[in-house]
């Protein structure tokens, strides 16, 4: 399991202060960028060296509280699955370290920047998932 905390910014909420929906896709793809670099393939590695992208083929969110500005968010992330050419992540968003907020899950796929069809998933990429 990998951990990334940050704060609710104003930007992030609508006109009564609360996170806008679309805005917890954005903080847990920032949790997804912070845990590649964590593993030594962060997107600008992976944009400059490696011969494969990992789009997001799906992605589903739910809502549980609202998060305000200034609210400690603290978005702990885990592999759900693995699989021959992608994988999955979960996400529970937690305020205050132990406040579920909210869940998210993104399922991705392994393409070849040359072809963009689908690869196996790379060794490296197995290996930073824990697997």
């Amino acid at each position: 399991m990998f951990t990334y905390k940050t704060t609710i910014k104003l930007h992030e909420t609508d006109a009564a202060g609360l996170l806008f929906f679309s805005q917890q896709f954005k903080l847990i793809h920032d949790a997804y960028e912070e845990l590649l670099d964590s593993r030594g393939i962060g997107f600008s590695v992976m944009l400059r060296e490696k011969s494969y992208f990992l789009p997001i083929v799906h992605a589903e969110s739910d809502y549980k509280k609202p998060l305000f500005v200034g609210d400690r968010l603290t978005i702990k992330v885990s592999v759900s699955h693995i699989g021959e050419t992608s994988f999955s992540f979960s996400y529970q968003l937690l305020k205050n370290s132990n406040i579920l907020v909210g869940t998210a899950k993104t399922v991705h796929v392994t393409i070849s920047k040359k072809t963009g069809k689908k690869i196996p998933l790379p060794k490296e990429m197995r290996k930073a998932l824990g697997k």
